[in-house]
This record gives structure tokens, C-alpha cells and sequence, in this order.
């Protein structure tokens, strides 16, 4: 006799998904900060000696058991609060959760983290393998709160976003950090659609090759509750193209004998990835490591900014339905629309760039920045689970690959000229 699966249902939701992020952000804020702080775990290894004694020490393996158990936790109250089915998150996240771990044992090998191959692209890697050869059930599915997620992530990097550091930026990083942000951003919007690429990907793919790469493409597709497959497909891009930018700029810039200021101005303000800035930066010599890290903070600092920019301009652009059309936007229609997100994510920055002491800061960012990383990669891994090979290599794709080469091209000539006349 054939059996029916049960059915996965779903109970009326407490809050939206958005403001649900919000409580749970700062709920693990609120945590950190009245002493439930959770270690980071050690996932960094060179050798197999250095795997067993220290990655997969016992020590170690009781911090992931408790870093486990309190994303566990929120992941539970997450599903609840979104009226999600908890039966399956209840029997999904542990999955999610382990196949997520492998993928930063392995981003913590030396060697792969010297090419500057993110925990993400592991996840993400993970995800699809998993997700392409094994037929995934519905409860596994019902699992995959890749959004719940990622904007989980993005209000805990709230807390690294600091007010006070744009002084430490320094004026000239802040300087060029702003004239490459919007003319690269225009540019590759304006690339994009001559290619006639639809404006979820545009904003991506505008975000992530103008501010700071992954981040930005993050940040860009919470704000337009973008196409997670859309994303993830931007990410790859980023990722792919700030190896070769790392390995071969520094040498670029000695060959065109710029001096280490110019050159880390330039490093820091094209290359898409923070890592990949530092490894390049460490290449070119310690000044251009200095300026390099400078200018790219100075972008990252523009982040919280941004994505506030895109969001009003999302909610005021995005319905094109007759009535819109025909009246102006009303407050209450854009505060409906705005992606509540961000809110928490500039309430935390407040909080930790004006509230907060330095010492407070100090004893809780290791744990935040960990589970920050964490939630982001979670995400990843649900990105894969859920996509299809052929979705990311179709025909299509075509088009956003030539949009982002051209505008990361754009990017690498304009931001060469604007660090030579800033630094020189």
C-alpha cells in the first residue's frame, strides 16, 4: 500500500519575517551583552595534526555542541514567530547546521584561506552538491529560512559597523571611498540595464561590485527581498573574480611604478572582498597593507548607508501596478514596504558606536562577529540546498557576467585614477 507523507502545514505568524529579524538580532545582542556570551570555535588548520588536535579536539567540539545549541534555539523561536512548520526546522536545522560546519572546517585549511576561498563558497559549494545529487524531502525543505537567515547575520554586523572608526578612515579613504562607490555603483546600473538585465540583479550586481562585494550583496538583496538564486549567483561572481584581482594587482601596481600609498588606494577600492584586500595589501608591503585596509573599511562603513538609499528607493520604484503610478507614495505605503531589517542593523551600530563602552564592546564582538559569520554561512548552505545547477550556468546568466566584468573593469581604471590624484 503506497503511504502519503504527512503534510507540512503552517500556523498563522506572530510577526512578519522582517520584524521577527529584528527581535531575534537583538535578542542575541540583548544575550551577549548580560553575559551569555558563546566562544567562537577554532576552525583554522595548516596540517592533519593540526585538524585533530584542534578543530576536532574534544574542547572544541563542545564550543560548535554550544554554538549549536543557542542558533538551535533562535532558529526554533524564528519558525514560531513566523508561523513556520517547527517540525521542520526541528529535524532540518541539525542537517543544515552540520553540513554548514564542514564547510568552515574546510575554509579553515591554510591553504584555501590563502586563496582567499570564503567560508560561504564552501557552503554554498556544500549545499549544491547535497542539494543536486540527493532528492531533498519537504520537512528538509520547510528548513531552508535562507532569508531568515542572512538578515539575522546582517543586524548582528550592525555591531562591527562603528561611527566613530569613519574618523580613524581617515578623510582621503573616505574621500575616494564615496566618488568610486557612486560612480561605480551608476555605472554598472547603467551597464546592467543596456544588457537589459532585470533590477533585482541589477541592484546586486550594482551593490556588491561598488561597496564591498559580498557584504553589499547581501545587504542590496535583504532590502529588495531579492531572489536568493540571484544572489547566490552574484556572490560566485564576487568571489571567482577577487582571486585573480588579489594574485595579480599588486604586481600590476609595481609594474606601473606606483608608489605603496597609491597602490593600497587602489587595492583597497577595487578589490570586492576584505580578505582578499588584506592578502593583496600584504603582497604590495606594509604601507599599502595600511592604506589599502583603510580605504576598503571606508567602504564597508558606507554599507549600513547604502542599503538604507536602495530600500527607499526600492519601495518608492518597485510596485508598478496603475494606482502607484497615477499618486505619490504615501509614508505609511513606504514604511509597510521597507524591509525592517536595517532597522536593527543601525540600531545595533548606534548602540555600539555611542552607548556601549570599549571594554563591553571588546568582551562581546569575538562571539557576535563569530555568530555573525555563522548565520551568513547557514544561508549559504540553504542557498544550495535549493538551487539547481542549471539555474546558476543556464543561458541567461550570460548577460549579468558581461555586466559584472565590464563594470568591476570600469571600477579597476577609475578607482587607479582617483587613488593616483588623492595619494600620490
Amino acid at each position: 500500500m503506497e503511504t502519503v507523507a504527512e503534510p507540512i502545514t503552517k500556523t498563522n505568524p506572530t510577526l512578519t519575517e522582517d520584524w521577527t529579524v529584528v527581535v531575534l538580532g537583538l535578542l542575541i545582542i540583548a544575550l551577549s551583552l548580560s553575559g551569555v556570551v558563546i566562544p567562537a570555535p577554532a576552525f583554522g588548520w595548516k596540517e592533519g595534526s593540526d585538524l585533530t588536535a584542534t578543530v576536532l579536539s574534544a574542547k572544541n567540539g563542545l564550543i560548535i555542541l554550544e554554538q549549536f545549541g543557542f542558533t538551535y534555539a533562535i532558529a526554533l523561536i524564528g519558525a514560531i514567530l513566523t508561523g513556520k512548520p517547527l517540525r521542520s526546522t526541528l529535524f532540518g536545522f541539525p542537517i543544515i547546521f552540520g553540513l554548514t560546519v564542514l564547510a568552515l572546517v574546510l575554509a579553515g585549511n591554510k591553504t584555501l584561506k590563502d586563496l582567499n576561498l570564503e567560508a560561504v563558497i564552501f557552503s554554498l559549494g556544500i549545499g549544491l552538491l547535497v542539494g543536486n545529487l540527493v532528492q531533498l524531502p519537504d520537512w528538509l525543505k520547510g528548513a531552508l529560512a535562507t532569508e531568515l537567515f542572512v538578515k539575522i547575520g546582517l543586524v548582528l554586523l550592525g555591531t562591527t559597523v562603528i561611527f566613530g572608526d569613519i574618523l580613524k578612515a581617515g578623510s582621503l579613504g573616505l574621500v575616494q571611498a564615496l566618488v568610486v562607490v557612486v560612480s561605480v555603483w551608476y555605472f554598472a546600473y547603467w551597464i546592467s540595464k543596456r544588457l537589459k538585465i532585470d533590477d533585482e540583479l541589477t541592484m546586486m550586481l550594482a551593490s556588491a561590485v561598488s561597496i564591498c562585494g559580498v557584504s553589499a550583496a547581501i545587504a542590496t538583496s535583504g532590502a529588495i527581498q531579492g531572489d536568493s538564486k540571484k544572489l547566490s549567483y552574484v556572490i560566485s561572481l564576487v568571489l571567482i573574480t577577487a582571486i585573480p584581482m588579489m594574485l595579480f594587482m599588486p604586481y600590476a601596481a609595481h609594474a606601473l611604478g606606483l608608489s605603496p600609498e597609491v597602490t593600497g588606494a587602489w587595492l583597497g577600492g577595487t578589490i570586492d572582498t576584505t580578505g582578499a584586500v588584506v592578502a593583496s595589501g600584504t603582497l604590495a608591503g606594509d604601507e599599502a597593507l595600511k592604506i589599502s585596509t583603510i580605504v576598503k573599511f571606508s567602504q564597508n562603513v558606507l554599507l549600513g548607508v547604502a542599503a538604507f538609499a536602495i530600500s527607499v528607493y526600492w519601495t518608492y520604484t518597485k510596485n508598478q501596478s496603475a494606482d502607484v503610478q497615477t499618486s505619490k507614495p504615501t509614508l505609511g505605503v513606504i514604511w509597510e514596504r521597507f524591509p525592517k531589517f536595517i532597522l536593527g542593523f543601525l540600531g545595533a551600530s548606534l548602540l555600539f558606536s555611542f552607548v556601549l563602552d570599549a571594554e563591553t564592546v571588546d568582551s562581546v564582538k569575538g562571539s557576535l562577529k563569530s555568530l555573525q559569520g555563522l548565520w551568513f554561512a547557514l544561508a549559504f548552505t540553504s542557498i544550495g540546498l535549493e538551487t539547481r545547477f542549471a539555474d546558476l550556468f543556464k543561458a541567461d546568466n550570460r548577460r549579468p557576467l558581461y555586466a559584472f566584468l565590464i563594470a568591476q573593469t570600469f571600477n579597476i581604471f577609475i578607482t587607479l585614477i582617483i587613488a593616483y590624484f588623492l595619494f600620490r
